[in-house]
């Protein structure tokens, strides 16, 4: 159990720091690095990764049931569709609200969405893991009231943002979209560890094969969106920039530790035991939440926020912490 919540830490680590290599790209508009970024992450990297270090890769899709890959396929489209729309939800409601709805929505949701799998816990369980969940979310609600507050101490604008409702549905909504990737995990984790095993694999190669497909098939929905963006736009020729191989190099940081701490997350799911999917996906996100807050305040982010802000920001921060905390504990029961 331990080496799972710790496995499940440190994904979350690696995910809430793969957006920083973002800041140091340059003549790139938002499109373009974002797109760079999920061509490579969700095309490029499950492939070589998956090819190269699974023995009888094609054998194992190959193998998988209909059933279990097409339920894995459809729900990984949707997590792409998610993703996609909470970078819509940014435009109309900014990135602390649209960050904290959209993950607050994929952590409840998604954590209790593999019990439509494995059926309801015990009691005892059920009530820890949501008592944890709900700490968890009052900490993402006060970060969000903290973001709020920052910009418009940085605007000095109280007035928000154009179409706030609008961008609040747009975020639930690609909430509960972007549970499709923890579902798919939950469908086809078992399955799909029995066969990578069978090639003669490691056990935790199991996770990259998951993965694959999950991004794969999340990508498509993704690519068409920023193809879509950069056409309208007229963002194509951006990409020549004499910065195109410091930029490509940066994309390719943040793909690496962004596709690999989804990979840790799967195996710490599986070392978690019978509530890992439910255990795990909560601690994976919330530390990710975390690690993205505190390296917005190393970077700076944060420094002309108010004492207001700053104080819901750490209160959030300590209710996370407690959060995880509790779910630990509903793992061991």
């Amino acid at each position: 159990m331990i080496q799972g919540i710790l496995l499940a830490i440190v994904a979350g680590l690696m995910l809430g720091l793969y957006a920083l290599p973002e800041k140091f790209t340059k003549d790139f508009e938002f499109e373009n690095t974002w797109g760079l970024f999920f061509a490579i992450n969700t095309f490029v990297i499950p492939n070589i990764a998956a090819f190269f270090l699974i023995d009888g890769f094609s054998e194992v899709l190959f193998s998988l049931p209909s059933t279990v890959l097409w339920g894995m396929l459809v729900s990984s489209f949707l997590w792409g569709i998610g993703v996609m729309m909470w970078g819509k939800a940014i435009n109309h409601i900014g990135l602390s609200l649209g960050f904290s709805i959209f993950i607050g929505t994929v952590i409840l949701v998604g954590s209790l969405l593999p019990f439509i799998e494995s059926g309801l816990p015990a009691q005892t369980i059920l009530v820890t893991i949501l008592a944890g969940l709900l700490i968890v979310l009052l900490g993402i609600m006060a970060n969000g009231k903290a973001g709020i507050l920052r910009e418009q101490d940085e605007a000095n604008d109280a007035g928000g943002k154009k179409g706030m409702l609008t961008g609040i549905i747009i975020a639930v909504v690609g909430g509960l979209l972007a549970t499709g990737f923890s579902y798919a995990n939950a469908v086809g984790a078992k399955v799909i560890s029995e066969a990578v095993v069978a090639q003669g694999n490691a056990q935790w190669l199991s996770s990259v094969a998951i993965m694959y497909i999950i991004y794969m098939a999340g990508g498509v929905a993704i690519a068409l969106f920023f193809a879509q963006q950069s056409t309208v736009k007229k963002l194509w020729s951006k990409f020549k920039t004499p910065q195109k191989k410091k930029n490509l190099g940066l994309c390719t940081v943040m793909g690496i530790l962004n596709f690999f701490a989804s990979v840790g997350f799967a195996y710490a799911a599986f070392k978690l035991g019978e509530q890992g999917n439910t255990v795990g996906y909560a601690i994976f996100n919330t530390v990710c939440v975390v690690t993205a807050i505190v390296t917005g305040l190393i970077t700076k982010e944060w420094v002309k926020a108010s004492s207001k802000a700053i104080n819901f920001l750490y209160s959030g921060l300590a209710a996370m912490v407690v959060g995880v905390i509790v779910l630990a504990v509903a793992n061991s029961l």
